[in-house]
């Protein structure tokens, strides 16, 4: 598996289908709708990923 924002191959499960990249840090789940993507907020909250956030990548 890879990581469907920087194809890393770092993965972690942390949920049912729902998985984290070492590499970029972000969580994503995968589900019938697609791909949900999330950034990690500092307080450990998911937040919707912003893919204009250059300190991400």
């Amino acid at each position: 598996m890879t990581c469907p924002v920087c194809g890393g191959k770092a993965i972690g499960k942390v949920g049912i289908d729902q998985f984290y990249c070492w590499d970029c840090c972000v969580e994503y789940r995968i589900n019938k709708e697609g791909v949900q993507i999330y950034e990690v907020a500092e307080d450990g909250s998911l937040v919707a990923f912003d893919p204009q956030n250059e300190f991400l990548l």
